[in-house]
């Protein structure tokens, strides 16, 4: 568990940095409508703390295909020489010869595409592919459109130099990127004659992945935080109760003369013999388990996997694993050996005479008068702080489980349903404000309104993004997050901000919102009140339309649907459809990232059936302790007619005497504390529920059950293996 949780952490958690690093991504990037290459660069040469630029040109929605597979959305980029912002994961770059293409690797792995192989590119025809790229300005393929890569310098060698070479891209790179506002100050003020300006920081383009990614990251980067404290938790819990199974042994020691300090360093050496090679098996099953999926969540985000940088943090893990034991071997071990070495051996199971025997025939009593599964609950509740730690890794780990389970629901429910993100209604579909009466006119339409988006930033801090929505009129009837703090909008000079911006900006009800537009416009209006967004990290802003279109009368709309209760969305599709106005489904907050979601799904079963086989296994140690320390009880019940039947009966009583306790114990923990303490530590920005419901709970306790009976069976059947009068005679 800790190796998992390692190679998810670090390699996520790092991810980007490295990226970046990689790809030399540029502190700024620019977008624009085709414009010379000559006035673009003249502008650009004006910025102050210019380090470096370069230019490309970007075709959008290209048919490409290889291998039998076809794509119609797929970016071409015409790059010069100068710096990429992409970096080369295998093979090599584009050199000056015609009919050369880099390949994106998503595309690559998921199109089965080989190093020179043959990519076709509509219009164009077949290409040789000389590698494979990572840039991580974008999320990569299937979450994001195929991205391909071509050489300006081969294009011209081919066809001959353009006299006047329009780009669409420009990519810059700072002396300093603390001054990145300034510079972006100057670029607005400067880029006259350049239309359809579009500005993304480093900052930027990480709100983008996170977007891109939904909440996912974060949940699962925060969710190997817990995997951390269980993982600690079942092996302090182990180690204490192998040195109670050997309280019998230090007593002799002692009675023999051995001092206290040698019992302790024997204790840890054997525990360190045992968690060593341990260790080493569960750091590489961990690795093995979580390495590949983790890698093709990263291929996805366009960002490399750790490689060697995994190696100092699996070797901190394997420190942890070890020492863990090994000092809960030590302490109790110390402990144990300062009591008197006739108590040691009377706790380990060894008395005789009269007491001895009136034990035996109390032990038949309650047998008889309570049941064998009675007298088992008592055996294992003799041992309190065994029973106590047991109880505590069982919760512990039905807790997790149940908070596994509650996050794949609350990522079903972010992927399908989209009033998750306060979106009440279910359809969009292209068109203006003058299509509004056609969809009205359809039967099933409640409401139908423009829907205007776009995307701006913050004025004072050009590196925020903000995804600036907009409605004529009420937008609550189309879209209504959870009010948090202030109230809703009114007039046309407010607006109401998510927590994420809010967070971002230090906003509240009362501040100045103001978000420079894509044209070069600034919108200002006083913040009405936070809402409780997860859409775009919580980086939204709701405003009036009236005042987005004032001063941006381009701002790119589409249709919102309202469907009447218990109206069917196909029906109301086709209909629609046939009067021309065709919708699409209003999307979820993971709608992008179904294959990141199906990736994470794979992550947190490999860490729920690795949590199931710790649990597993502290029942079977449990009840082979019980078995082992009271050896003369059940030889005494075999004596007297008892049979594997009856054994299997009273280890039952030992199974549900910890499963019971540890299934309310695990419910709690996980509404109490992991499932608040998970959706706070994931997103500082909303509130997301995890906890688990009736269904859940009812399978995790299954699952406890299921692990009983397995851990029963086995120890019945190695308990009944001894004679009784081995058991009856045992020291």
């Amino acid at each position: 568990m800790l190796s998992t949780a390692i190679v998810i952490a670090d390699g996520l958690g790092d991810g980007f940095s490295r990226a970046v690093r990689a790809a030399d991504l540029p502190d700024v990037i620019v977008r624009f409508q085709p414009q010379s290459l000559d006035r673009v660069a003249s502008r650009i040469r004006a910025l102050a703390d210019i380090a470096a630029f370069s230019t490309r040109q970007e075709f959008t929605n290209v048919g490409i295909g290889a291998n039998g597979h076809r794509s119609r959305q797929a970016s071409v980029e015409v790059v010069d020489p100068g710096r990429r912002g992409y970096a080369i994961v295998a093979g090599r770059d584009l050199s000056s010869r015609y009919g050369e293409v880099v390949v994106e690797r998503g595309v690559a792995q998921a199109w089965g595409i080989r190093l020179g192989g043959t990519l076709y590119i509509r219009g164009v025809g077949p290409q040789r592919v000389v590698g494979f790229a990572e840039a991580p300005d974008d999320v990569g393929y299937p979450l994001g459109v195929p991205r391909i890569y071509v050489s300006e310098r081969a294009i011209e060698a081919r066809f001959g130099p353009e006299p006047d070479p329009q780009v669409t891209v420009a990519e810059i790179w700072l002396r300093n990127p603390r001054y990145i506002n300034e510079v972006l100050a100057q670029a607005r003020t400067t880029s006259y004659g350049l239309r359809g300006l579009r500005f993304v920081t480093r900052s930027g383009v990480r709100v983008l992945l996170d977007q891109a990614a939904g909440i996912v990251i974060d949940l699962l980067v925060a969710l190997s935080v817990f995997a951390l404290a269980t993982a600690g938790v079942m092996l302090a819990a182990s180690a204490r109760a192998e040195v109670q199974r050997r309280l019998k042994s230090i007593g002799i020691n002692r009675a023999l003369g051995a001092s206290r300090g040698h019992l302790v360093r024997v204790q840890a050496v054997e525990a360190m013999a045992v968690a060593g090679p341990a260790a080493t098996v569960g750091l590489a099953v961990g690795v093995l388990v979580a390495v590949g999926p983790s890698d093709r969540l990263l291929t996805m985000l366009n960002e490399p996997g750790a490689g060697s940088g995994l190696i100092l943090p699996l070797a901190a893990g394997w420190v942890v694993s070890v020492s863990i034991p090994v000092l809960a071997a030590a302490w109790p071990a110390w402990r144990a050996s300062g009591r008197p070495p006739v108590a040691l051996l009377q706790g380990a199971g060894i008395s005789h005479g009269r007491a001895a025997s009136r034990r035996r025939a109390g032990v038949v009593r309650r047998a008889a008068l309570g049941g064998l599964a009675a007298l088992g609950a008592h055996l294992v509740a003799a041992r309190r702080g065994r029973l106590a730690a047991t109880v505590l890794t069982l919760a512990t780990s039905a807790a997790f489980v149940l908070l596994l389970l509650a996050l794949a629901a609350a990522l079903n429910v972010l992927e399908t349903d989209p009033q998750a993100l306060g979106k009440r209604y279910q359809l969009t579909a292209s068109g203006s404000a003058a299509s509004v009466g056609k969809a009205l006119s359809v039967p099933g339409v409640e409401a139908a309104a423009p829907r205007y988006d776009v995307q701006g930033v913050d004025s004072f801090s050009l590196g925020e993004t903000i995804d600036v929505i907009a409605y004529p009129g009420d937008h609550t009837i189309f879209e209504a997050p959870p009010l948090t703090a202030g109230h809703r909008l009114h007039g046309d000079g407010e607006a109401e901000v998510g927590a994420g911006l809010a967070i971002a900006l230090g906003l509240t009800p009362g501040s100045t919102l103001a978000i420079a537009l894509p044209n070069g416009a600034e919108l200002r209006l006083r913040v009405a009140g936070v809402v409780n967004s997860l859409d775009h990290d919580g980086r939204v802003a709701y405003v009036p339309a009236a005042a987005l279109l004032r001063d941006d009368p381009t701002a790119p709309e589409t249709l919102a649907i309202l469907l009447r209760q218990n109206a069917s969305e196909t029906t109301v599709s086709h209909r629609l459809t046939a009067i021309g106005v065709p919708p699409t489904p209003t999307s979820g907050a993971t709608a992008r990232g179904v294959p990141l979601v199906d990736t994470l799904r794979t992550i947190l079963r490999a860490i729920a059936i690795v949590d199931g086989l710790v649990c597993l296994y502290a029942l079977i140690q449990t009840c082979a302790l019980t078995v082992q320390e009271r050896r003369r009880t059940i030889a005494v019940l075999r004596a007297t007619g008892a049979g594997s039947a009856a054994v299997a009966r009273l280890l039952a009583g030992v199974v549900l005497a910890l499963v019971l306790p540890a299934a309310i114990l695990g419910v709690l923990i996980e509404r109490l504390v992991l499932g608040p303490a998970l959706s706070r530590l994931a997103i500082n920005y909303a509130t997301l529920e995890l906890g688990a419901d009736s269904t859940e709970i009812v399978a995790v306790v299954a699952g406890l059950l299921a692990a009983g009976v397995i851990a029963v069976l086995w120890v019945t059947r190695q308990a009944t293996r001894e004679t009784v009068v081995t058991g009856l005679t045992s020291a």
